[in-house]
Parts: C-alpha cells; structure tokens; sequence
C-alpha cells in the first residue's frame, strides 16, 4: 500500500469515525428545528399515495443501513475481508446500541439499528469486494497491453 494512499485511508477513516459517533453517541441526534423539517417532509410525503409508505421508522431504518455502507468499503479498501466488514459492523453497531442504552437516557436503544447497520457494512464491504476485483482485472489488462508494447519496441 503507498503511502498516499494509506493517508487517503486514514483521513477518510477518521472522518467516518467522528461522523458515526456525532450521529450516534450525541444525547440528542437532532434539534428541534430538524425535526420540524423532517416532520412537514414526512407529513407531506403520508398525503401522496405513492409515498404514503414512507413512515418515520423507514427512514431511520434506511439511514441506518446507509450510515453503515462506508464501513464495509473502507474495511475492504484497507485490504480486509468482507466477513472482516460485518464482525466490525456488527461489533460497532452493538457498542453502540449497549452506549445509548446504559449512558444516554434521551436516545433509544433497538436491536433493529443493530441488523440494519450489519446490513450496511454488508453491502458496503460487497460494493468495495466488487469494486477491487474489477480494479485488479483492469491493472492487470493494462499491465498485459504494457508488456506486450514493450516487447513489441525490443525486437
């Protein structure tokens, strides 16, 4: 790994890290006045039929699942397994339901944030598998065409 790109690494994990723990660990995860935006939005999305279905708790549960997606990349851009991924997610997410549980009494802990934030690490870390993969066969084919150009300038 260069150097350059373990500092993308770093920088990018820490930036996840502090995220995480603000959305997560803080006593209250918005003010009123975001939930005031995020209250008319849902009651204007419950008067559509089409967008009726969009509740509170699908949101929190998407945004749960999508928290977690970076997770699963950066495991598997720092050359971890994918299984690594969900360990991590699944032991991260627990931590953090167990902290809101026993130390903030304003937040709510919930076994469903829990699935939902493995669920993330999972598609991320299958996203980053997809991703490495198709880097490498696209290095690979480049560095077959350079060899045969080099050779084809030898003779």
């Amino acid at each position: 790994m260069t150097k350059r790109r373990r500092a993308w690494l770093v920088a990018a994990s820490c930036v996840y890290a502090f995220g995480v723990w603000w959305m997560t660990l803080r006593p209250s995860i918005y003010d009123a006045e975001v939930g005031g935006i995020l209250g008319r939005v849902l009651h204007a999305l419950q008067a559509s039929p089409a967008t009726a279905w969009i509740t509170f708790d699908v949101v929190e549960s998407v945004s749960n699942v999508v928290m977690f997606v970076p997770l699963g990349l950066l495991v598997t851009a720092w050359r971890g397994r994918w299984w690594l991924a969900l360990a991590i997610g699944f032991v991260l997410s627990s931590g953090i339901e167990l902290t809101q549980l026993f130390f903030l009494p304003t937040r709510v802990a919930d076994i469903g944030d829990v699935v939902a934030n493995t669920l993330g690490a999972a598609i991320g870390a299958g996203v980053g598998v997809v991703l490495s993969r198709r880097i490498a066969r696209s290095q690979d084919s480049h560095r077959a065409r350079h060899r045969k150009l080099i050779d084809t300038r030898a003779q």
